[in-house]
């Protein structure tokens, strides 16, 4: 088995190990150090003796022999907690007697739960489900290592202080709870594919990591029709990662992208998904967004894209989802089809909205529609505004690329 395998392994039994502990012994932040503990051993011992039979049980064993050893050396409360919940410093054998129970899913419900800011979430998440040290989720989020730490260990104490149990919600809590997982995974993979701020336009580990989350968590609800859609979102979107960054860096948008360029292999399992899921599932905003992305993805070049069709699938997700961003989104779809006038009147309602009128995007789609319809005065204002509000480096250069470009006609 070579490292990178090994790494693999380990970060798909991490969050499975962590589940059974906190079952267990209830303490999120010692059963969390005790099996990043019994992973170092992993990767020290397991290369030279070869895995074990049941390597999650192995972990699970030493995991909480450590635990127990910790927990042994405060005091006597936490000893009556350890035999309470059973002593295992004394099995025979790694991995013996390990229930088969995965509680990962009670573990992400948990990572997402409600008590939490949603960059807490996030956090916990990337590091209790996603396996990612601290120092690697801080460099994805351009912040100290120390800041992060702060944030993961706030989010733990949030969530100890909240009484929360470490089982699934009842039905029906649990539904709404799923909204929370499915957004948060929305928002880490956002992140991934197009940073908020910093100078890299994309985070590969951070879209990546949340379409492997998704797998996951697909692979535990088969039967749900906005996990797959999400699913089928990410797929969909990330197939154009390669196109959208120049060798320089730079953005380069939809209409200039190297469509040879794209992931077909990420566009079938996407459009197969979405196909499969759409005729039998309740729809949903995340199914609907795939398949915008996916009459994007299959179209061969701009002009051959079926924008009536997402027109109609934006007046859809308009009825279900409403928002400020779907609102922008669609503007735009309207002026490819009825034409810019059209556009800037479908954009009206945002620019009056004082929370919304700053926004780079809405700026820059409202330039955009500008460019098209002949005012380049205002086109060039508007791409210069957009370029001075957004905190992204590669959009502002774009942004200020564009409005050059307009000045010199």
């Amino acid at each position: 088995m070579t490292g990178r395998d090994l790494e693999e392994l380990l970060r798909e039994l991490a969050p499975q190990v962590l589940g059974v502990l906190v079952r267990r012994y209830g303490q999120f932040d010692a059963c969390e150090d005790a099996i990043q503990e019994a992973m170092l051993q992993a990767v020290a011992q397991w290369p030279a003796e070869g895995i074990p039979a049941s390597p999650r049980g192995w972990l699970v064993t030493v995991a909480s022999r450590r635990l127990i050893d910790d927990v042994r050396s405060e005091h006597a409360r936490r000893r009556r907690e350890l035999d309470a919940a059973g002593d295992l410093s004394q099995a025979e054998s790694p991995g013996e007697g390990v229930p088969d129970t995965d509680d990962s899913l009670s573990l992400l419900f948990l990572c997402c739960h409600p008590s939490l800011s949603g960059p807490s979430q996030i956090a916990l998440t990337l590091r209790a489900v996603g396996g990612l040290t601290t120092a690697q989720i801080a460099a994805a989020f351009l912040v100290p290592e120390a800041t992060m730490a702060q944030r993961i260990t706030r989010a733990k104490q949030t969530i100890k202080a909240s009484g929360a149990r470490f089982a699934m919600p009842e039905p029906a809590e649990r539904d709404a709870r799923l909204r929370v997982v499915l957004h948060v995974l929305y928002l880490i993979f956002n992140e991934g594919y197009a940073a908020i701020v910093g100078p890299d336009l994309v985070v590969p580990q951070l879209s990546a990591e949340a379409i492997r989350l998704t797998r996951w968590l697909r692979r535990l609800l088969t039967a749900d029709g906005e996990v797959a859609g999400l699913l089928a979102l990410m797929l969909l979107t990330d197939a154009r990662r390669a196109a959208r960054v120049g060798p320089d860096g730079r953005l380069i948008p939809l209409d200039e992208q190297d469509r040879t360029a794209w992931d077909r292999d990420a566009i079938a399992e996407g459009v197969a998904l979405i196909s499969e899921t759409l005729p039998r599932a309740r729809v949903g905003p995340y199914q609907v967004q795939a398949a915008i992305a996916a009459v994007h993805d299959e179209a061969a070049t701009m002009d051959a894209t079926d924008w009536p069709q997402i027109l109609g699938l934006y007046d859809l997700l308009e009825r279900i989802a409403p928002s400020p961003l779907v609102t922008l989104n669609r503007a735009v779809a309207v002026a490819m089809v009825e034409g810019p006038a059209a556009g800037l009147d479908a954009l009206s309602g945002l620019e009056s909205d004082p929370r919304f009128v700053t926004y780079h995007r809405l700026l820059a789609a409202r330039a955009h529609l500008l460019e098209m319809s002949g005012d380049t005065a205002g086109a060039v204002a508007g791409f210069r505004e957009a370029a001075r509000r957004t905190a992204s480096l590669p959009e502002r250069r774009y942004l200020t690329g564009r409005a050059l470009k307009l000045a010199e006609k």
